[in-house]
């Protein structure tokens, strides 16, 4: 009963991806976030897009991937690949701090071991950011997104209240811009 429940909520979250896959084949002043459960997704778009495209957008994404381009799962911008980049940027440089702490034999973190530390946590942090894009991105095809809908089907697509969450991205992905947030709800079942 988990893995069912799981496994649909991998299905949705894949094909909350592939909806912004396709809007970004069809539009380039926009941005988009998004929140998968076992009933569906929630999909945000920041931008001048109507409820017809993003109708249009889900139903072409879910006909896609029925045809195979299962790849459409996988967004370079999904939370996953995120969270693996900031995790791994934040590891390495905190393990060049702590090794120059030892090799400085300092009991405590200083502003001399900040100083001798800080070219090295830059260089690795370059170094785990760069490592951590395609492990994000596996880790995303692996653990949180399926590409292979099944007997997911769509049930509703319909526009929502922005709530105070969408409204705060708002503020962070079109700083200075003056884009309109919409939100919809797309409903699927098993």
């Amino acid at each position: 009963m988990l893995s069912a429940l799981i496994s649909r909520i991998r299905r949705n979250h894949g094909l909350e991806h592939a909806s912004i896959h396709v809007l970004s084949e069809k539009h380039h002043n926009f941005s988009a976030q998004g929140h998968s459960n076992h009933n569906g997704f929630s999909l945000n778009i920041y931008g001048d897009i109507s409820e017809q495209e993003v109708t249009a957008a889900v139903e072409e994404a879910y006909r896609r991937m029925k045809d195979g381009e299962q790849e459409l799962a996988i967004h370079p911008n999904c939370g996953t690949a995120l969270l693996t980049s900031a995790a791994m940027a934040a590891i390495a440089a905190q393990a060049t701090f702590a090794l120059e702490q030892r090799r400085q034999r300092q009991p405590r973190f200083n502003v001399s071991v900040l100083f001798n530390a800080l070219p090295g946590a830059i260089l690795a942090t370059a170094v785990a950011l760069i490592l951590a894009r395609p492990l994000g991105l596996y880790l995303q095809a692996q653990f949180t997104v399926e590409g292979d809908l099944g007997g997911l089907k769509l049930v509703s697509i319909e526009e929502v209240r922005p709530s105070p969450v969408t409204r705060f991205f708002q503020l962070l992905l079109t700083p200075g811009k003056k884009l309109e947030a919409r939100s919809y709800k797309v409903r699927t079942v098993d």
